[in-house]
């Protein structure tokens, strides 16, 4: 490693050695009763206490979100990418899922889940200290957040959502960035993006959540996040050879089909799972998740068919997505009326994401996540705040406080993912394989192994 980049490094461990007891420190949350000192240090109730089927429904719900990505967002980004380069894009989700989890479990639950700042959580959970059951006096800890299950539990399904948040990320970039590179980016922007933008819009002391951001089950800090992040990638590396000239041809859209049908069976979990418990909401979260991607797959097909005179399992695939990604937000707020509107506005919203706005904006996202996840999250995003209904989930929504919430997110994403991709570049010499490999394809030059079949 060359010197400026060791300089760097000791800059930012300074920056953290100093930044650390400031967010270790507490504030009173909103909505967290008591004094929130006593929030930070583990809180370990009777066993007694836990409820037995809310657990056992978050259990199942971390395991739903977990086949999201793995095999699902694998699988789904494989068989859209080209022969050549298969191997290496299931290898890339594969990684960020371990990469992810190793970094939840250090540093990223504590920042994004405990009380701290407005901005950052505090430290009291890195390395997961204080998540314990003690057997001998029958006791077990909780998190604020989630009193009624082990605190375990909570943050093993938080971490479902960090892994496949990052995993889309991949989407953008397949087929010509360094696998080096990736990791360390993707690690990077975990900790020091996905982390603050949780902690902003779901933990109660956040500055999002202060102000009143709805955001169900990660519209914003799943999907727009992702999106947002992917097309900054995008522009950073610079389009795949040959992209616009030739024709990339899939390697199995059957595989893309079994994604997208995984996706769709685990974001049961993903949206009914954010009701953290097995009752009438989370019932309603399901619904209104199933009506939304059916809508979503129907409207990418009805206006693919217009445009183009056919309709494509490619574009039924992306469609039942944009569905799911729209109503994420809104899940836990709507009825199951407008899940079918919101669906529908974000099926057809998100082909034109994937077609007319990607050729406006120019750079080869070349799975289209901004196109889907980021035009999708922020529909659903922005319609949370006209269709939530406060007979549902208890609180009003304003579309002037979801739009603020979106551009900070959005804003936030696009500096902080052009900051780091500097800084990988800086630390890896180069984001890209170079053009010899990108021809030879990514399995054989970065993997030394090759497809059978």
């Amino acid at each position: 490693m060359h010197r400026k980049a060791h300089h760097i490094m000791q800059t930012m461990a300074v920056w953290l050695a100093v930044q650390a007891p400031a967010w270790a420190q507490t504030a009173d949350s909103a909505g967290a009763p008591g004094a929130a000192a006593a929030l930070v240090r583990p809180m370990l109730v009777a066993q007694e206490s836990i409820r037995a089927a809310d657990t056992a429904w978050v259990m199942t719900a971390t395991a739903l979100v977990l086949l999201m990505t793995l095999p699902g967002v694998a699988l789904f980004y494989a068989g859209m990418v080209r022969r050549k380069n298969v191997l290496n894009t299931m290898a890339s989700v594969l990684a960020v899922a371990a990469l992810v989890s190793v970094l939840w479990f250090a540093v990223g639950y504590s920042w994004a889940f405990t009380p701290g700042s407005s901005w950052l959580g505090g430290g009291s959970r890195m390395w997961f200290d204080g998540l314990d059951y003690v057997m001998a006096s029958g006791k077990v800890a909780v998190s604020h957040l989630a009193p009624h299950i082990p605190e375990s539990v909570y943050a093993m399904f938080q971490l479902g959502f960090a892994i496949i948040t990052a995993a889309l990320v991949v989407g953008a970039v397949v087929e010509r960035m360094r696998f080096s590179a990736l990791l360390l980016f993707i690690g990077l922007w975990t900790v020091l993006v996905y982390a603050p933008i949780a902690h902003w819009v779901w933990e109660p002391g956040g500055w999002l959540v202060q102000l009143g951001a709805l955001d169900f089950a990660g519209g914003a800090v799943v999907h727009i996040n992702a999106g947002v992040a992917g097309l900054v990638c995008a522009w950073f590396l610079g389009p795949r050879r040959g992209y616009g000239r030739e024709p990339f041809e899939p390697y199995n859209l059957g595989l893309t089909m079994v994604g997208a049908c995984l996706l769709w069976v685990g974001w049961f979990g993903f949206n009914a799972g954010s009701a953290v418990a097995a009752d009438g909401r989370a019932g309603l979260a399901l619904v209104v998740t199933h009506i939304a991607a059916a809508a979503g797959a129907i409207a990418w097909m009805m206006g693919e068919w217009v445009v183009r005179q056919r309709p494509s399992l490619l574009g039924l695939c992306s469609g039942l997505v944009a569905g799911l990604v729209a109503i994420t937000p809104a899940a836990g707020f709507v009825t199951p009326v407008s899940a079918l509107l919101i669906g529908a506005v974000a099926g057809l919203a998100c082909y034109w994401g994937a077609t007319g706005l990607k050729r406006w904006l120019g750079a080869d996202d070349s799975l289209d996540v901004f196109g889907v996840h980021g035009i999708g999250g922020i529909v659903g995003s922005l319609l949370t705040g006209v269709l939530a209904d406060k007979a549902i989930g208890g609180v009003s929504a304003s579309l002037s406080v979801q739009a603020l919430g979106v551009l900070a997110v959005m804003g936030y994403s696009v500096v902080a993912t052009a900051l780091l991709l500097w800084l990988t570049r800086l630390l890896v010499v180069d984001l890209r394989v170079d053009d010899a490999s990108e021809l030879t394809g990514l399995d054989i030059a970065l993997h030394r192994e090759r497809l059978g079949g």
